[in-house]
């Protein structure tokens, strides 16, 4: 197969999926390197794929038929325990975490997709952290960071809102 046709496959491929497939996973599948479907993975976003990259893979993010609301929260924490518990804070209310963002006072804002949905990926994602010895974005601004979570009403949004701030994980935008 040469490239083109592997490109177009591996769009085709996650068009059809709802969860991210990890580059190992097409390596496999198109029986080449790593290396060579990151690169695909490049030309492809450079020619306007809107492919993410998450912890748990590519995906190509496509708006269901009924929107979701997406909102950001302002949070802080300290340590992989209040990761976890805040992050599975959010699902176990409803929500899905898409994103976190911290602002730079250098830099700027540095965002990173996280499309986390479940406590199996938010175990799998700080278990990740842990081990690969990796700083969560949020220690470059001592804790505090924003998330961009997708929520199916407001409802459960101001729910969400609540239970972290009772945690104390909620900065408050007054």
């Amino acid at each position: 197969m040469d490239s083109e046709k592997r490109r177009e496959a591996i769009v085709q491929v996650l068009e059809g999926k709802d969860q991210p497939i990890k580059g190992a996973e097409f390596s496999k599948m198109f029986n080449v390197s790593r290396q060579v479907i990151v690169q695909d993975i490049a030309i492809l976003r450079a020619k306007g794929e809107e492919i993410f990259a998450t912890p748990q893979g590519y995906m190509i993010v496509t708006k269901s038929p009924k929107e979701k609301i997406l909102k950001t929260i302002v949070c802080k924490h300290k340590g992989y325990d209040e990761i976890d518990d805040e992050l599975k804070t959010i699902i176990d209310m409803g929500g899905k975490v898409i994103d976190v963002i911290v602002d730079h006072p250098i830099y700027g804002e540095i965002k990173s997709s996280l499309m986390l949905g479940s406590r199996i990926e938010i175990d799998e994602f700080v278990k990740s952290l842990k081990k690969e010895k990796a700083e969560p974005l949020s220690s470059l601004t001592e804790g505090v960071h924003i998330h961009t979570i997708e929520v199916p009403s407001m409802e459960i949004y101001e729910k969400i809102l609540m239970k972290l701030e009772e945690k104390g994980y909620s900065i408050n935008e007054k």
